[in-house]
Protein backbone atom coordinates (compact mmCIF):
# COMPACT_ATOMS: atom_id res chain seq x y z
CA UNK A 1 0.00 0.00 0.00
CA UNK A 2 2.89 2.05 1.08
CA UNK A 3 4.42 1.16 -2.32
CA UNK A 4 1.70 2.21 -4.64
CA UNK A 5 1.27 5.40 -2.51
CA UNK A 6 4.93 6.52 -3.66
CA UNK A 7 4.23 5.45 -6.73
CA UNK A 8 1.49 7.88 -7.09
CA UNK A 9 3.28 10.93 -5.84
CA UNK A 10 6.11 10.35 -8.63
CA UNK A 11 3.66 10.60 -11.40
CA UNK A 12 3.73 13.94 -12.93
CA UNK A 13 0.40 13.98 -14.20
CA UNK A 14 -0.86 13.45 -10.49
CA UNK A 15 1.25 16.14 -9.39
CA UNK A 16 0.39 18.26 -12.33
CA UNK A 17 -3.41 17.67 -11.11
CA UNK A 18 -2.53 19.02 -7.43
CA UNK A 19 -1.43 21.78 -7.98
CA UNK A 20 -3.87 22.63 -10.68
CA UNK A 21 -6.05 21.96 -7.74
CA UNK A 22 -4.41 24.62 -5.21
CA UNK A 23 -3.85 27.04 -7.99
CA UNK A 24 -8.23 26.66 -8.47
CA UNK A 25 -8.09 27.32 -4.79
CA UNK A 26 -6.03 30.49 -4.69
CA UNK A 27 -8.86 31.81 -7.25
CA UNK A 28 -11.40 30.76 -5.01
CA UNK A 29 -9.77 32.23 -1.98
CA UNK A 30 -8.82 35.80 -4.21
CA UNK A 31 -12.61 36.40 -5.59
CA UNK A 32 -14.23 35.36 -1.87
CA UNK A 33 -11.89 37.84 0.09
CA UNK A 34 -12.83 40.43 -2.56
CA UNK A 35 -16.47 39.55 -2.49
CA UNK A 36 -16.89 39.14 1.03
CA UNK A 37 -17.80 41.94 3.88
CA UNK A 38 -20.39 44.98 4.83
CA UNK A 39 -20.55 44.73 1.19
CA UNK A 40 -21.20 41.91 -0.64
CA UNK A 41 -19.98 42.06 -3.70
CA UNK A 42 -20.76 39.16 -6.91
CA UNK A 43 -18.07 37.44 -8.60
CA UNK A 44 -18.77 38.43 -11.87
CA UNK A 45 -18.85 42.37 -10.36
CA UNK A 46 -15.29 41.55 -8.81
CA UNK A 47 -14.17 40.89 -12.56
CA UNK A 48 -15.58 43.83 -13.86
CA UNK A 49 -14.13 46.15 -11.16
CA UNK A 50 -10.89 44.72 -11.52
CA UNK A 51 -10.82 45.03 -15.79
CA UNK A 52 -12.75 48.73 -15.70
CA UNK A 53 -12.44 50.63 -12.51
CA UNK A 54 -15.08 53.12 -11.94
CA UNK A 55 -16.25 55.57 -9.42
CA UNK A 56 -18.85 53.17 -7.81
CA UNK A 57 -18.59 52.80 -3.91
CA UNK A 58 -17.96 48.93 -5.16
CA UNK A 59 -14.95 49.83 -7.13
CA UNK A 60 -13.62 51.85 -4.38
CA UNK A 61 -13.98 49.23 -1.87
CA UNK A 62 -12.29 46.58 -3.57
CA UNK A 63 -9.58 48.43 -5.35
CA UNK A 64 -8.71 51.04 -1.33
CA UNK A 65 -9.54 48.23 0.93
CA UNK A 66 -9.99 44.63 -0.20
CA UNK A 67 -7.78 44.02 -3.03
CA UNK A 68 -4.36 45.25 -1.38
CA UNK A 69 -5.53 43.36 1.70
CA UNK A 70 -6.30 39.55 -0.12
CA UNK A 71 -2.88 40.18 -2.60
CA UNK A 72 -0.86 41.14 0.52
CA UNK A 73 -2.38 37.65 2.16
CA UNK A 74 -1.60 35.85 -0.82
CA UNK A 75 2.55 37.08 -0.42
CA UNK A 76 2.84 36.78 3.14
CA UNK A 77 1.50 33.15 2.98
CA UNK A 78 3.66 32.76 0.32
CA UNK A 79 6.38 33.60 1.75
CA UNK A 80 5.82 32.00 5.17
CA UNK A 81 5.07 28.31 3.84
CA UNK A 82 8.70 28.87 1.85
CA UNK A 83 10.23 29.71 4.76
CA UNK A 84 8.95 26.79 6.48
CA UNK A 85 9.29 24.22 3.65
CA UNK A 86 12.77 25.70 3.51
CA UNK A 87 13.37 25.53 6.94
CA UNK A 88 12.20 21.89 7.59
CA UNK A 89 14.55 20.33 4.72
CA UNK A 90 17.95 21.81 6.01
CA UNK A 91 17.35 21.15 9.76
CA UNK A 92 15.92 17.72 9.18
CA UNK A 93 12.67 18.56 11.61
CA UNK A 94 9.31 18.20 10.21
CA UNK A 95 8.32 20.77 13.39
CA UNK A 96 10.67 23.58 11.70
CA UNK A 97 8.24 26.75 11.38
CA UNK A 98 9.87 29.95 11.47
CA UNK A 99 7.09 31.07 14.45
CA UNK A 100 7.81 27.58 16.32
CA UNK A 101 11.66 27.59 16.45
CA UNK A 102 12.22 31.34 17.29
CA UNK A 103 12.69 33.06 13.87
CA UNK A 104 9.44 35.11 13.36
CA UNK A 105 10.17 35.95 17.54
CA UNK A 106 13.55 37.47 16.01
CA UNK A 107 11.94 39.19 13.64
CA UNK A 108 9.65 40.76 16.04
CA UNK A 109 11.29 42.01 18.56
CA UNK A 110 13.48 44.16 16.45
CA UNK A 111 10.56 45.39 14.48
CA UNK A 112 8.70 45.62 17.46
CA UNK A 113 11.83 47.70 18.96
CA UNK A 114 11.93 50.16 16.11
CA UNK A 115 7.77 50.37 16.23
CA UNK A 116 7.94 51.43 19.74
CA UNK A 117 11.75 52.67 20.73
CA UNK A 118 12.36 54.27 16.95
CA UNK A 119 9.25 54.95 15.39
CA UNK A 120 11.07 57.51 13.15
CA UNK A 121 12.22 54.70 10.95
CA UNK A 122 9.36 52.66 10.55
CA UNK A 123 10.30 52.37 7.20
CA UNK A 124 13.36 50.07 8.16
CA UNK A 125 11.42 47.79 9.93
CA UNK A 126 11.66 44.97 7.26
CA UNK A 127 16.17 45.34 7.43
CA UNK A 128 15.45 44.98 11.08
CA UNK A 129 13.73 42.53 11.37
CA UNK A 130 15.52 40.32 8.62
CA UNK A 131 18.73 41.18 11.35
CA UNK A 132 16.56 39.77 14.37
CA UNK A 133 15.67 36.49 12.26
CA UNK A 134 19.49 36.00 11.42
CA UNK A 135 20.11 36.52 14.85
CA UNK A 136 17.78 34.12 15.86
CA UNK A 137 18.58 31.49 13.23
CA UNK A 138 22.02 31.38 14.55
CA UNK A 139 21.63 30.74 17.95
CA UNK A 140 19.08 28.16 16.98
CA UNK A 141 21.95 26.40 14.60
CA UNK A 142 24.68 26.77 17.17
CA UNK A 143 22.46 25.35 19.91
CA UNK A 144 21.39 22.70 17.87
CA UNK A 145 24.72 21.60 16.30
CA UNK A 146 26.41 18.49 17.36
CA UNK A 147 28.39 16.82 14.99
CA UNK A 148 25.09 17.87 12.56
CA UNK A 149 21.89 19.38 12.79
CA UNK A 150 19.62 16.94 15.25
CA UNK A 151 16.18 17.16 14.79
CA UNK A 152 15.09 17.15 18.49
CA UNK A 153 17.55 19.92 19.44
CA UNK A 154 16.11 22.06 16.66
CA UNK A 155 12.88 22.11 18.35
CA UNK A 156 14.71 22.02 22.00
CA UNK A 157 16.85 25.05 20.67
CA UNK A 158 13.97 26.91 19.27
CA UNK A 159 11.73 27.04 21.97
CA UNK A 160 14.36 28.32 24.21
CA UNK A 161 15.18 31.28 21.91
CA UNK A 162 11.53 31.87 21.17
CA UNK A 163 10.65 32.50 24.23
CA UNK A 164 13.96 34.60 24.90
CA UNK A 165 12.88 36.63 22.20
CA UNK A 166 9.18 36.75 23.50
CA UNK A 167 10.58 38.02 26.68
CA UNK A 168 12.67 40.86 25.22
CA UNK A 169 9.30 41.75 23.23
CA UNK A 170 7.22 41.82 26.80
CA UNK A 171 9.99 43.77 28.43
CA UNK A 172 10.06 46.09 25.78
CA UNK A 173 6.44 46.76 25.56
CA UNK A 174 6.19 46.96 29.68
CA UNK A 175 9.01 50.11 29.13
CA UNK A 176 7.33 51.57 26.79
CA UNK A 177 3.43 50.88 27.95
CA UNK A 178 2.00 54.12 26.76
CA UNK A 179 2.79 53.29 22.75
CA UNK A 180 1.52 49.30 22.96
CA UNK A 181 -1.77 49.96 21.37
CA UNK A 182 0.12 50.14 18.04
CA UNK A 183 1.87 46.89 18.66
CA UNK A 184 -1.05 44.77 19.85
CA UNK A 185 -2.02 43.88 16.12
CA UNK A 186 1.80 43.20 15.20
CA UNK A 187 2.01 40.78 18.12
CA UNK A 188 -1.09 38.68 16.60
CA UNK A 189 -0.95 39.26 13.09
CA UNK A 190 -3.17 41.48 11.51
CA UNK A 191 -3.79 42.17 7.96
CA UNK A 192 -6.64 44.92 9.01
CA UNK A 193 -6.06 48.65 7.63
CA UNK A 194 -3.11 47.05 5.12
CA UNK A 195 -2.94 49.49 1.62
CA UNK A 196 -0.33 48.51 -1.46
CA UNK A 197 2.53 50.09 0.54
CA UNK A 198 2.90 47.07 2.30
CA UNK A 199 2.45 45.19 -0.80
CA UNK A 200 5.06 47.21 -2.11
CA UNK A 201 7.07 46.52 0.75
CA UNK A 202 6.97 42.65 0.17
CA UNK A 203 6.48 42.00 -2.64
CA UNK A 204 10.15 42.64 -3.90
CA UNK A 205 11.16 39.28 -1.32
CA UNK A 206 8.56 37.29 -2.24
CA UNK A 207 9.77 37.17 -5.83
CA UNK A 208 13.47 37.03 -4.90
CA UNK A 209 12.72 34.27 -2.48
CA UNK A 210 10.47 32.08 -5.23
CA UNK A 211 13.13 32.79 -7.83
CA UNK A 212 16.61 31.78 -5.23
CA UNK A 213 14.25 28.85 -3.97
CA UNK A 214 13.81 27.59 -7.53
CA UNK A 215 17.49 27.95 -8.18
CA UNK A 216 18.08 26.19 -4.71
CA UNK A 217 15.83 23.37 -5.18
CA UNK A 218 18.14 20.31 -6.45
CA UNK A 219 20.72 21.66 -3.71
CA UNK A 220 17.89 21.33 -0.71
CA UNK A 221 16.91 17.87 -2.11
CA UNK A 222 20.28 16.38 -1.91
CA UNK A 223 20.25 17.92 1.37
CA UNK A 224 17.31 15.47 2.32
CA UNK A 225 19.83 12.90 1.74
CA UNK A 226 21.80 13.47 5.05
CA UNK A 227 24.75 15.59 5.54
CA UNK A 228 27.27 12.78 4.49
CA UNK A 229 25.74 11.89 1.41
CA UNK A 230 25.42 15.68 0.28
CA UNK A 231 29.19 15.68 0.63
CA UNK A 232 30.15 12.59 -0.80
CA UNK A 233 28.37 13.87 -4.46
CA UNK A 234 30.30 17.52 -4.34
CA UNK A 235 27.93 19.60 -1.91
CA UNK A 236 29.26 22.08 -0.04
CA UNK A 237 26.90 21.32 2.97
CA UNK A 238 27.54 24.27 5.28
CA UNK A 239 27.33 26.89 3.13
CA UNK A 240 24.29 25.62 1.39
CA UNK A 241 22.66 25.95 4.65
CA UNK A 242 23.79 28.80 5.44
CA UNK A 243 22.27 30.77 2.32
CA UNK A 244 18.87 28.86 2.88
CA UNK A 245 18.70 29.49 6.37
CA UNK A 246 19.38 33.26 5.18
CA UNK A 247 16.85 32.78 2.68
CA UNK A 248 14.07 31.32 5.00
CA UNK A 249 14.98 34.45 7.48
CA UNK A 250 14.65 36.92 4.82
CA UNK A 251 11.00 35.63 3.89
CA UNK A 252 9.72 35.04 7.66
CA UNK A 253 11.27 38.54 8.34
CA UNK A 254 9.40 40.49 5.42
CA UNK A 255 6.13 38.89 6.24
CA UNK A 256 6.63 40.11 10.22
CA UNK A 257 8.10 43.03 9.00
CA UNK A 258 4.06 44.11 7.34
CA UNK A 259 1.92 41.97 9.25
CA UNK A 260 3.16 40.91 12.33
CA UNK A 261 3.85 37.91 14.29
CA UNK A 262 2.02 35.17 12.16
CA UNK A 263 2.32 31.75 13.46
CA UNK A 264 1.58 27.93 11.72
CA UNK A 265 1.52 28.90 8.21
CA UNK A 266 4.84 27.60 7.56
CA UNK A 267 4.45 24.52 9.85
CA UNK A 268 0.88 23.87 7.87
CA UNK A 269 1.30 24.02 4.89
CA UNK A 270 4.83 22.54 3.88
CA UNK A 271 4.26 19.18 5.90
CA UNK A 272 0.35 18.91 4.25
CA UNK A 273 1.99 19.38 0.59
CA UNK A 274 4.81 16.46 1.51
CA UNK A 275 1.91 14.32 2.66
CA UNK A 276 0.06 15.10 -0.66
CA UNK A 277 3.28 15.32 -3.16
CA UNK A 278 6.14 13.82 -1.73
CA UNK A 279 9.84 15.49 -0.47
CA UNK A 280 10.97 16.58 -3.90
CA UNK A 281 11.17 20.42 -4.00
CA UNK A 282 10.51 20.72 -7.61
CA UNK A 283 6.90 20.53 -6.75
CA UNK A 284 7.06 21.08 -2.61
CA UNK A 285 8.04 24.63 -3.55
CA UNK A 286 5.39 25.81 -5.85
CA UNK A 287 2.52 23.88 -3.89
CA UNK A 288 3.59 25.47 -0.87
CA UNK A 289 3.62 28.81 -2.49
CA UNK A 290 0.35 28.14 -3.87
CA UNK A 291 -1.36 26.66 -0.81
CA UNK A 292 0.28 29.22 1.78
CA UNK A 293 -1.57 32.21 0.00
CA UNK A 294 -4.64 29.82 -0.39
CA UNK A 295 -4.58 29.81 3.31
CA UNK A 296 -3.65 32.77 4.89
CA UNK A 297 -6.35 33.77 1.86
CA UNK A 298 -9.18 31.94 3.74
CA UNK A 299 -8.14 32.27 7.41
CA UNK A 300 -8.08 36.51 6.63
CA UNK A 301 -12.02 36.08 5.04
CA UNK A 302 -13.12 34.45 7.69
CA UNK A 303 -11.27 36.35 10.32
CA UNK A 304 -12.72 39.64 9.08
CA UNK A 305 -16.43 38.49 8.25
CA UNK A 306 -16.88 35.85 11.51
CA UNK A 307 -18.16 38.51 13.63
CA UNK A 308 -18.52 41.27 11.42
CA UNK A 309 -18.36 44.21 11.64
CA UNK A 310 -15.99 43.50 13.78
CA UNK A 311 -12.72 41.30 12.64
CA UNK A 312 -10.16 39.70 14.66
CA UNK A 313 -6.37 39.38 13.59
CA UNK A 314 -5.92 36.72 11.03
CA UNK A 315 -2.89 35.01 13.77
CA UNK A 316 -5.70 34.30 15.96
CA UNK A 317 -7.17 31.67 13.09
CA UNK A 318 -4.17 30.59 12.50
CA UNK A 319 -3.43 29.40 16.07
CA UNK A 320 -6.76 27.63 16.50
CA UNK A 321 -5.51 25.64 13.17
CA UNK A 322 -2.37 24.92 13.98
CA UNK A 323 -2.19 24.32 17.56
CA UNK A 324 -3.89 20.50 17.24
CA UNK A 325 -1.97 20.37 13.67
CA UNK A 326 1.08 20.59 15.68
CA UNK A 327 0.55 18.39 18.28
CA UNK A 328 -0.56 15.75 15.84
CA UNK A 329 2.52 15.88 14.34
CA UNK A 330 4.03 16.06 17.91
CA UNK A 331 2.09 12.92 18.58
CA UNK A 332 3.47 10.95 15.28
Amino acid sequence: MRNNTLALKDRKSYRLTVLLIFLLALLLAFLIGNAMGTIRIPFNRIVEVMFHPDATVESRTIWNIRLPRVILGGLVGINLALSGAILQGIMGNPLADPGIIGISSGAGLFGIFILVVLPQFQNMVPLFAFLGAMIAAGIIYLLAWNGGILPMRVVLAGVAVSALFQAGISGTLVFYADRVHGALTFMNGSLSARSWGEVQTILPYTIFGLLLSFLLREKMNIMLLGDDVARGVGLHVERTRFVCTALAALLAASAVSVVGLLGFVGLIVPHSIRLLLGNDYKVLIPGSALCGASLVMFSDTFARTIFSPAEIPVGIVMAVLGVPFFLYLLRR
